[in-house]
């Protein structure tokens, strides 16, 4: 009976702890500065609490993460603060190559776009969801969600389904970092987080209190 026990419990030990070392997270809430991220183009700043992009050119981003982050869920709080298109990227390969989910102001809307070497404009659209309970305006914040697996990439707006598209031509990318993006619009950003099995946590699962609570079920059962 006691060695039944110490099997138990060595593999309750064991699931808890590769539970923390697969499903991880990292976030960034800019409290004061941003100095891990990669700017690509842009004029960026860290200001009341939130990364700021200033209006400029087309295409303006900054990174932020590893290239073989492949399957994860990037989520972020949006607001347009002058200008009309702005949101999220994923599977960056590089900073030319990258699919963004983008609000569009005037349409209500979020394109999504795969973005190609050439040049910042350069880009092929995958297509457009329709905004699904939510009306897409300046100076709101917005709670974007994206979950991408395999080629999908599904998309929440403040906890609203909008659906999803997928890349079904030969040219998708697999896996790449994650950013924020704005295309001659004054954006801001805050609460930035990327979770999934293959990352890292810079915030991990909380251990203590899962092996507390499974060590009292087992002692109950003995």
């Amino acid at each position: 009976m006691k060695y039944l026990f110490l099997v138990t419990i060595s593999c309750c030990v064991l699931v808890l702890v590769a539970s923390v070392a697969f499903a991880g997270e990292q976030t960034w809430s800019f409290d004061s500065d941003a100095d891990e991220w990669e700017i690509a183009n842009g004029v960026w700043s860290v200001e009341d609490g939130a990364y700021k992009l200033a209006v400029g050119g087309p295409a303006e981003h900054s990174l932020i993460g590893e290239a073989g982050w492949a399957d994860y869920t990037v989520e972020a709080k949006v607001r347009l603060d002058e200008g009309n298109w702005a949101g999220v990227v994923f599977r960056a390969q590089s900073e030319m190559e990258y699919y963004v989910y983008y609000l569009n102001v005037p349409n209500n809307k979020t394109e999504l776009w795969r973005h190609k070497t050439g040049g910042w404009d350069a880009r092929d659209n995958i297509g457009e969801l329709a905004g699904v309970n939510v009306t897409i305006a300046n100076g709101e914040w917005f709670d974007m969600r994206i979950v991408v697996e395999g080629n999908v990439m599904k998309l929440w707006i403040n906890g609203e389904s909008q659906g999803e598209l997928a890349d079904t031509t030969d040219a998708g990318y697999a896996a790449g970092k994650a950013g924020v993006w704005g295309w001659q619009t004054g954006a801001s950003f805050d609460d930035f987080k990327v979770s999934g099995d293959a990352i890292e946590s810079l915030t991990p699962v909380e251990p203590q209190d899962k092996l507390a609570t499974t060590w009292g079920r087992i002692k109950q059962q003995f």
